[in-house]
């Protein structure tokens, strides 16, 4: 068969298959939320250039909830606000025993100042963001 025969018998395939695709549901069943964070394991201080892993305890708050990353946002040249970020799948059946999970990120010291990172630890009774804050000096 020539190639100039054999190019529509392929889109026929490619457009057939396709068409036949069909998703029952196309309802979106999940959310991102925060996680609460516990605690964190920062270094004493930084050296210039320098990569560290940074060790972070958060709240499971279920078995729907699936930890997908952090999100770091940076406020200042040396602030750095850290949130953990889970899906939760909010039509699933699930037990909702809290369990604490570790998870951590690599920072890259790139300034000589000091940093403060403020870690999401929630919301106080009035709907105020709560943070644990670490300083960290760079020698």
């Amino acid at each position: 068969m020539s190639l100039k025969k054999s190019i529509p018998l392929l889109l026929c395939f490619v457009v057939f298959g396709l068409s036949s695709c069909k998703l029952e549901d196309d309802r979106v069943n999940f959310r991102f939320v925060p996680l609460q964070i516990l605690s964190a394991d920062v270094p004493e201080a930084f050296e210039l250039n320098e990569t560290y892993e940074i060790r972070v305890r958060y709240l499971r708050p279920s078995a729907c909830v699936f930890f997908e990353g952090f999100d770091i946002t940076k406020e200042g040249v040396t602030t750095r606000n850290v949130v953990a970020i889970g899906t939760d799948f909010y039509d699933e059946v699930c037990t909702q025993a809290v369990e604490e999970q570790e998870a951590s990120f690599n920072f890259i010291c790139l300034y000589e100042d000091t940093y403060l990172f403020r870690f999401w630890t929630g919301e106080d009774e009035n709907g105020n963001q709560q943070y644990l804050e670490v300083e960290v000096p760079v020698n």
